[in-house]
């Protein structure tokens, strides 16, 4: 099948300029998630610079406290690009409008070597906020004959206002940015004339650019040369794709190509990205065709770190941006911002080189193996924090993205060939044209001695490559809600809510599904964290699965779910009766009796009057007290894990009967007190003397009053001796009900209090009996 491009004419893109410029590429899409920031138009940057006083041996330099025009950026740079600080690099900022001075900030000492066009070495550029004043010092590490380079100098960036967060900046164009645009793309964008007889490969393709050339010579020791130097050949790359695992010359770097290539589709979404226009960027000062991979493949992705501060706010992120897009371009003669993309710590993406984000942008990151990879820079330092959540989220989307292109596996390797001799921060060397298999995602550090991207954020990579390749991790059932749960098993009448948490973060997931016995029941958002379905009757497991962006799939262990509707059942129905304890005629002391009992799991039993109480499944009997004389209802649900129920209830009466009711025998003498029942009692100490009560009802309980001096008396009741009772306490009480008796139902009993004239203590003080009925 025959492939068509289609080309944008300079005039097409200049008339363009003359509105808002969305250009996100040289395949003319507007960047549809610029966001409203894409309104801004550019914002020059103001960049200063003060040279460094060198001491007289050369090992150290510095440049006094002093006041300056407001900035936001500092790094220090040198002349030679090739060269190396391995020493210390400080500086301190005055803060605009409190005046306070910051603590010393240690520069990373080498910004690593972007392209064979960079005019100066520098360290990486720190953002310091607004800042009126400055103080630097630098001291040569190693041996004492180690000495600076030559050129020390303080470059200072004010990035402007504009991008996100302003909207201060005007939406036209400067001239000379719109006639620096129209020049790149008079030469990028040139129309293509389709040939009438198609290749051999039936595919047409954009005639190449002059293939640029080495426009410096290197000097240095191997690891110090420009990396990916390129080749002096003029002939134009391969228009095959070189496979990861060919041997290329060794001799001879891969020549970047202006020609552009066509994007190809990802395995993974394309992240929001926030185009240049979106972060008003000066198009102005890097006019440069972009040039691509030369195999027009990225194999691997290499992650940065821009060594600044981590106190910038979001808000501030596109000035950030900025300020390292002037700080590479005219500080350190780059020819474009180095990195491919940059995130801010809320993990907003910003395209960082233009040329298209959506192809193989040549980018000026990684020393020696720039041909063959794409960079991806997280704005702040992450030497001992990683960056944050959501930024690790956006690196692993656009890695996934980016490397989904080229078929390439986030969890993989990559062979890249080095474009020039090297270091790394393990110590490890190689030669130009030497092989190196690396992790498809790497740090920088992994290709260049330096400590980027940060020993915190490099001990996440492998996070950021699970996030990227999938399945989801950590996928597990948190909750499931409609019903109960008893041990590992969840019981529901039939809705049910799933309840789930992962640790891959949900930018990355595409969806969730929730499985029942292994069926897709509801499909929730890669955001959700709960569904609901509607289960028969019966025991079911119950799971979820996450669906990666990747279409790799995770699923989580099984929860067991019954969904029953059959109601629990009292067995015993409840059933009240007289206790032990202290009487009052507010509080007569009873149990409440009960059993119940379910088929699947009983959850728990409540009682809703005359009190509120819960109990266990287990529980079979409360003690509880009434008021006397006064007819009581008590009501019960009975709750299985379900949610099913059953309701049952008993009522009942306490009735005291004072001891003058009683039929009396022998000799009984009334004694009076506010303790006693009415505050009346009787008291006996003759041998054989009665107390008879006769009452319709289903319990009773004596009540006596007791001391160490009490005695002992028989109880019939029905006329059949029930029991012998010893009154003797060692402290004193009174209304106690020491007896009790109950039956199965209601009915006229009998109970006759014998005095058993016990020696040395045969007194007994009754103080009534009490009935229920």
């Amino acid at each position: 099948m025959r492939s068509h491009r289609i080309w944008v004419t300079a005039a097409t893109v200049v008339a363009g300029l003359t509105g808002v410029l969305l250009f996100q590429g040289v395949t003319g899409q507007p960047s549809a998630d610029a966001g409203p920031d894409a309104k801004s138009g550019p914002v020059k940057a103001d960049s200063r610079t003060s040279a460094l006083k060198m001491d007289t041996d050369g090992r150290g330099a510095s440049l006094a406290r002093r006041d300056t025009e407001p900035f936001s950026m500092l790094g220090v740079t040198w002349t030679d690009p090739a060269a190396r600080v391995t020493g210390t690099v400080e500086a301190r900022t005055r803060a605009a409008g409190s005046g306070k001075w910051s603590n010393w900030l240690k520069l990373d000492g080498d910004s690593g070597l972007g392209e064979s066009s960079a005019g100066r070495g520098g360290t990486e550029p720190a953002w310091v906020g607004p800042s009126d004043g400055v103080e630097v010092r630098v001291k040569a590490g190693g041996t004492t004959s180690s000495r600076l380079p030559a050129g020390l100098r303080l470059d200072m960036i004010d990035p402007g206002n504009g991008g996100a967060g302003s909207g201060s900046v005007s939406t036209a164009m400067e001239p000379a940015a719109v006639a620096a645009f129209a020049a790149f793309a008079a030469e990028t964008l040139a129309p293509q004339t389709e040939s009438a007889s198609p290749a051999p490969d039936d595919t047409t393709s954009a005639p190449a650019s002059p293939t640029p050339t080495a426009t410096a010579t290197a000097t240095a020791e191997p690891t110090d040369v420009p990396s990916d130097p390129p080749s002096t050949s003029t002939s134009p790359p391969e228009s095959t794709t070189p496979s990861e695992t060919s041997s290329p010359s060794a001799s001879a770097s891969p020549t970047p190509t202006a020609t552009v290539p066509t994007p190809p589709p990802s395995t993974a979404p394309r992240p929001p990205i926030t185009s240049r226009a979106g972060w008003s960027a000066d198009e102005s000062i890097s006019p440069e065709t972009p040039e691509y991979l030369p195999g027009g493949k990225i194999k691997a992705v290499v992650v940065h770190h821009t060594a600044e501060s981590n106190t910038y706010t979001c808000a501030e992120a596109p000035a950030v941006v900025r300020g390292v897009y002037t700080y590479h371009v005219k500080q350190l003669g780059w020819k474009d911002i180095g990195y491919n993309f940059l995130v801010d710590k809320c993990g907003t993406v910003y395209e960082g080189r233009k040329g298209g984000v959506d192809l193989p942008v040549l980018g000026a990151h990684a020393y020696g193996f720039n041909t063959e990879t794409t960079g991806i820079s997280v704005l702040g330092t992450y030497t001992d924090a990683a960056p944050t959540t959501a930024a690790m989220t956006s690196v692993a989307r656009i890695a996934a993205w980016k490397l989904g292109q080229y078929g390439v596996s986030p969890t993989g390797t990559a062979t890249l060939t080095a474009g020039a001799a090297g270091q790394n921060l393990a110590g490890q060397t190689w030669a130009q044209g030497a092989q190196r298999t690396l992790p498809a995602i790497h740090g920088h550090r992994d290709g260049y001695n330096t400590l980027c991207p940060g020993t915190a954020f490099y001990n996440q990579l492998g996070t950021i490559r699970s996030w990227a390749s999938g399945p989801v991790t950590g996928l597990t059932v948190k909750s499931v809600t409609g019903g109960g749960v008893s041990g590992t098993t969840h019981y529901t009448k039939a809705g049910i809510t799933v309840g789930w948490s992962a640790s891959t973060p949900s930018a990355l997931i595409s969806k969730y599904e929730l499985l029942v016995d292994g069926t897709v029941a509801a499909t929730a958002a890669g955001s959700a964290t709960s569904a609901k379905a509607t289960l028969a009757a019966g025991t079911h497991k119950v799971a979820v699965r996450a669906v990666h962006q990747s279409g790799k799939t995770a699923t989580s262990a099984a929860a067991t779910v019954v969904a029953e509707t059959t109601a629990p059942a009292f067995t015993t129905k409840p059933s009240l009766a007289l206790r032990t304890g202290t009487v009052n005629t507010t509080a007569v002391p009873l149990t409440l009796s009960w059993k119940a009992s379910d088929s699947a799991a009983l959850k728990e039993v409540r009682l809703t009057a005359p009190v509120a109480k819960t109990y266990g499944p287990t529980v079979t009997s409360a003690a509880h007290t009434a008021k006397s004389g006064v007819a009581t209802a008590w009501s019960m649900t009975a709750y299985d894990q379900a949610g099913n129920t059953a309701a049952a209830s008993v009522s009942g009466t306490p009735v005291i009967l004072q001891e003058t009711s009683a039929v009396r025998s022998g000799t009984w003498t009334s004694r009076s007190s506010t303790s006693y029942l009415g505050g009346k009692s009787y008291s006996s100490t003759a041998k054989n003397a009665s107390l008879t009560w006769t009452f319709t009802g289903r319990s009773a309980a004596w009540a006596v009053s007791r001391a160490s001096t009490s005695g002992q008396a028989y109880v019939y009741v029905d006329g059949v001796k029930a029991a012998t009772v010893d009154l003797r306490s060692s402290t004193t009480k009174y209304r106690d009900a020491i007896w009790t008796k109950t039956w199965s139902t209601s009915a006229k009993h009998t109970v006759r209090i014998v005095v058993v004239g016990t020696s040395g203590r045969p007194t007994v003080t009754t103080d009534g009996l009490v009935y229920l009925k």
